[in-house]
């Protein structure tokens, strides 16, 4: 391994060098930038880095939407064991979610932004939505927001539940129970949905953007608009402050499976090896045609409600720039991203703590040069 620098913490292997030398490069351009950055190849930890202020290895951050991986993960590994077959209708696993024309819609549909069930009229409290429970039965016998299935637009802050719910029907555990039991905690994932309070002595709160920042206003549009109700900011009392939320107890402790989860780096990292390749002697979580399926695109083009155009596969993001065909993954507001390419056999993770409000541009530049050096390695 190579040694540490006054710039960046951490190791990294010579074949990953580039990717410390980029990594330096994005904390030296802004000495408020404080991130973590690892990488594992065929499932061995090759980028363990880290740098800014009020930062370590271990810290712990709110990773926004890339928590839902861990929802998106748990649902391809009972598609996997033959449980769940996302080709049925929800209604078939959770007869309730049939009302108000949504008894059509498939679980493929769900997990790929289809539904229309981003929110509802009067949107969700503060306890609601830590709660995924108390959202997913508010959602079932709320109407969509266009017709199930013909289109689809970004589910925020309820694609977790939803997922959840379904998995609940199906094995009788919460989503966040099996998630514990049969992946965090056996593979030893940094990656918590519901942080206990023992690991809160390594949390660092998520900092706003400075002024004129990316990141630092609210989105854009009408707070009643459909980006308003999937984003919960057309509450009148409270609307939703995105970059707020990880910083709330409440939030962290909830186990939102949408944008609720906590974790390192490596934690982000590991999970994608873990599913992928395997970690530590462990057979993958995924088999091959499983992890196809993850990255096979499903629900491409324009997303109403990030009007923009977007890719999604078995809930996973996809169409990653740079980066293999069948790559997959998840990124969040705050900046992180992580990511797997099973063709490479890379695995990828990446957190920082200033308030992005979407995709980080460095960490599809540090992606990039990561599966460049996973080339060379072999």
């Amino acid at each position: 391994m190579a040694t540490e620098t006054p710039e960046v913490s951490g190791v990294a292997t010579a074949a990953f060098e580039p990717l410390r030398a980029e990594f330096a490069a994005v904390l030296d351009a802004d000495p408020g930038h404080a991130a973590q950055l690892a990488v594992h190849l065929h499932g061995r930890l090759v980028v363990d880095l880290w740098g800014g202020p009020d930062i370590q290895g271990d810290s712990l951050t709110g990773v926004f939407s890339s928590t839902k991986g861990i929802a998106f993960l748990v649902a391809a590994l009972l598609v996997r064991r033959g449980q769940l077959d996302v080709t049925r209708e929800v209604r078939s696993y959770w007869p309730e979610f049939a009302a108000e024309g949504k008894g059509g819609i498939s679980v493929h549909d769900l997990l790929a932004h289809r539904a229309g069930s981003i929110g509802t009229e009067d949107g969700f409290t503060r306890e609601e939505l830590a709660d995924d429970a108390a959202i997913a039965d508010r959602l079932a016998g709320h109407h969509p927001y266009w017709h199930p299935g013909r289109a689809f637009g970004y589910h925020s802050l309820t694609v977790g539940a939803l997922t959840g719910e379904i998995v609940r029907r199906i094995t009788g555990r919460s989503l966040r129970a099996l998630y514990d039991e049969e992946i965090r905690g056996p593979l030893g994932v940094d990656f918590h949905l519901g942080l206990p309070e023992a690991e809160e002595r390594r949390l660092r709160t998520i900092l706003p953007a400075p002024p004129g920042e990316p990141g630092a206003s609210e989105p854009a549009g009408p707070p009643d608009g459909i980006a308003g109700i999937a984003g919960n900011r057309h509450r009148g009392d409270a609307p939703t402050v995105l970059h707020e939320l990880p910083n709330s107890r409440r939030f962290r402790a909830g186990g939102q499976s949408s944008a609720g989860g906590v974790a390192s780096a490596r934690g982000l990292s590991r999970l994608y090896a873990a599913a992928v390749t395997g970690v530590d002697g462990a057979e993958p979580l995924l088999d091959e045609a499983t992890a196809r399926l993850c990255g096979l695109p499903y629900s491409v083009g324009h997303d109403l409600v990030l009007d923009m155009r977007r890719a999604y596969g078995l809930g996973f993001m996809v169409g990653f720039p740079h980066l293999p065909a069948g790559t997959f993954g998840h990124d969040g507001a705050g900046g992180s991203v992580a990511l797997a390419s099973p063709s490479t056999g890379l695995a990828f993770g990446y957190t920082r703590r200033v308030f992005a409000g979407g995709s980080a541009p460095e960490a599809d530049r540090l992606a990039a040069v990561a599966h460049a050096c996973a080339l060379r390695a072999g």
